[in-house]
């Protein structure tokens, strides 16, 4: 994600060294959002067929073949199809990530574990700033080029931990390759009887969703095992959150203790979420979030004069949250044949909506006015408040079979939703 950093730095010199317009300036910082949105629909089932540590590394190669792209582009039309490559790739990384750390983590750090991609995402967009800094005084025809060269580096380094990151046991189960699949387990796991044990619960919860979903009428429904009619998956589908937009911050000297502050703040939390996910549990940081995100929303409404403290809150909550606990859960709840799948299309829904949210943004304040606004979020907020306390459970310290029964992963789906987590452990344990 250093690209995101470097971009909106190095617009600046592409404008002048290649002459484009405003609006293909805007085109192309804006289009990566939604170019990803293809790298990660085509994620799901592209790692369902070559497995998880492929797709990642498919990801890193066609990442840099964009960033190689617009390093040496001579026009914006060149630089574009750099940019959309480079978004594909983007997209296949952001889906992949956490299905794959999800499916190789042990259950009990499983949390701090998925939540890593979120810091370094933050990281990333750091050191595109510093490397547009440090660039910035080379010849404008020089300097973007050596920008976006530097952006292809942090990806090279995926082709060196593919050498030594095993493939998703998960993923090998289904694959009916048990035996490559228990070798996987005895090097993640702390011992042959828990290596065993994992193993046959994965087998077990497989076999109950093939037997779930290769019914004849299954098979001519192709989005059907995302789309599915039980209640249960769709239920699990809805957890996706939608980023904030701007508190209507205006002065320079706002936007620049703004951009300090929310980047300290965002990142901080990040890392405090990371310390206490498998601590706490999932849903005690959720409510501090959406509870606080509520609070902080309610308090722009009422007015914003202190809008970049009451921001700087706002991103705090978020990122001590709902932010990175959106990617685990979602990486966590669905079974292991919906997977890949449902996670890409939460990828998807996570930026359409972020997409949605923030275009019309200013729209929604000339119409109701910018208090007006920020009182509808606040309302929306105080809703997933409740959504978390009745629909998402807490899946701490379980692993993703016990959670995939918990939603109806396993035989027919009958009286489910009748179990609670403690039940499911309960039952795997006397299994």
């Amino acid at each position: 994600m250093s690209d995101v950093g470097v971009m909106s730095g190095c617009i600046l010199f592409i404008q002048r060294d290649l002459h484009i317009n405003e609006v293909q300036q805007e085109v192309l910082v804006g289009c990566l959002s939604f170019i990803s949105l293809l790298g990660s629909l085509a994620g799901g089932r592209t790692s369902d067929a070559v497995g998880r540590k492929w797709t990642i590394g498919l990801a890193a190669v066609v990442f840099q073949a964009g960033a190689a792209v617009m390093t040496f582009a001579p026009s914006f039309r060149v630089l574009m199809i750099g940019r959309l490559l480079a978004g594909i790739g983007i997209g296949f990384g952001v889906m992949i990530a956490p299905v794959y750390i999800a499916e190789i983590s042990p259950a009990a750090s499983r949390g701090s574990f998925t939540s890593f991609p979120e810091i370094f995402i933050n990281l990333g967009i750091l050191l595109g700033y510093i490397s547009n800094y440090a660039f910035s005084g080379l010849p404008d025809h020089i300097n973007w080029r050596v920008m976006l060269a530097v952006g292809i580096l942090p990806s090279v380094s995926i082709a060196f931990a593919l050498l030594v990151i095993p493939e998703s046991p998960r993923w090998l189960v289904m694959q009916n390759r048990a035996d490559e699949a228990r070798a996987v387990l005895l090097k993640v796991t702390d011992s042959e009887d828990e290596a065993k044990e994992r193993l046959a619960e994965i087998e077990a919860a497989a076999a109950a969703t093939n037997a779930g979903y290769d019914r004849p009428d299954a098979r001519h429904r192709p989005w059907h095992p995302v789309f599915p009619a039980d209640h249960r998956h769709r239920r699990a589908g809805v957890l996706q959150p939608d980023h904030l937009p701007d508190a209507g911050i205006t002065t320079e000297s706002q936007l620049l203790a703004a951009t300090v502050a929310v980047g300290f703040f965002k990142t901080a939390f990040i890392a405090l979420a990371i310390v206490l996910i498998d601590r706490v549990g999932r849903k005690p940081l959720l409510y501090v979030s959406t509870i606080g995100m509520t609070v902080c929303l309610v308090i722009l409404g009422v007015g914003i004069a202190i809008a970049i403290l009451t921001v700087c809150g706002d991103v705090a909550f978020f990122s001590v949250g709902i932010g990175p606990i959106c990617w685990v859960v979602s990486s966590e709840i669905f079974p292991l044949r919906l997977r890949a799948q449902a996670a890409a299309l939460g990828a998807v829904a996570n930026r359409v909506t972020s997409g949605a949210v923030a275009m019309s943004f200013l729209s929604i304040c000339r119409a109701i006015s910018v208090a007006g606004a920020f009182s509808a979020f606040a309302a929306i907020s105080a809703l997933s408040v409740v959504f978390v306390h009745r629909f998402v459970p807490e899946t701490s310290g379980k692993t993703l079979e016990q959670i995939e029964s918990l939603f109806g992963g396993g035989g027919d789906g009958e009286d489910v939703d009748e179990l609670e987590l403690g039940d499911v452990e309960q039952l795997v344990h006397k299994g």
